[in-house]
């Protein structure tokens, strides 16, 4: 088993073994998360979620190779290596995805795909019931994700919007995660400090990259997980009698 500590955040240790065995550990130091004491209305903390494979799953990996005929290698050897990023920050439309998607510009039918890939949208097992308890007990929920235009298609289909707010978006802000300035610009926008943020994202350089702007970070593994996680830290999930 090997131990990552995280040195600027003494209250909080990842302990990562297998793919199915992550957790946190508190310190002796203190039982929960340590809030800031700058003055807020805000119910702290705040959490903030990426959104694919770890609230919705994502149909790139299936559900697309399928649609092209193609196994994972062969469409990862042909599409272009920057007009998916492009499409992710609000750089190219959907017109300019269709022209520069593949390297060699060949023809593909946008819509079937975006119908492809709204049929592959479906919530992680668990997820949903702990987004309801995060949300009835009063969290703010706010998703920072990865994601171009077609996040509307997610919302169209599983109403994420019924738990959290769709407030930080690449396609709209810009940015990509792990990209620092992305990090910067959601605390200026929240107007709070890092450390009354709570992150959760299942890759794990996203993580490290929020950790190292200042929030507290949970790698994802699946929603039973993150349930106990958030409880370490002091983190209401009590359900609904």
């Amino acid at each position: 088993m090997m131990a990552l500590s995280l040195s600027r955040f003494p209250s909080i240790y990842f302990i990562k073994s297998t793919p199915t065995n992550f957790s946190i550990k508190m310190s002796s130091l203190t039982t929960s998360l340590s809030i800031s004491p700058k003055a807020t209305n805000k119910k702290l903390p705040i959490l903030l979620f990426d959104v694919m494979d770890t609230i919705v799953r994502d149909p790139f990996y299936h559900h697309i190779p399928n649609f092209f005929r193609m196994s994972m290698k062969e469409l990862l050897d042909s599409k272009h290596p920057t007009a998916w990023i492009e499409f992710e920050k609000g750089l190219i439309d959907e017109m300019e995805l269709t022209r520069k998607f593949f390297k060699d510009g060949r023809y593909f039918d946008i819509e079937g795909l975006k119908n492809c890939v709204q049929e592959g949208y479906s919530y992680i097992d668990g997820i949903e019931e702990l987004l309801h308890d995060l949300q009835k007990n009063g969290y703010e929920i706010h998703a920072f994700t990865n994601y171009p235009i077609w996040y509307q298609m997610i919302e169209e289909k599983l109403k994420l919007s019924n738990y959290l707010s769709w407030t930080f978006c690449s396609c709209v802000i810009g940015k990509r995660k792990p990209e620092a300035e992305f990090y910067l610009e959601v605390q200026k926008r929240l107007g709070v400090e890092p450390a009354n943020c709570v992150f959760i994202d299942d890759r794990l350089k996203n993580v490290e990259a929020a950790m190292e702007a200042g929030f507290s970070g949970i790698h994802f593994k699946n929603a039973e997980t993150l349930g106990k996680e958030l409880s370490l830290l002091g983190i209401n999930l009590l359900k609904d009698e």
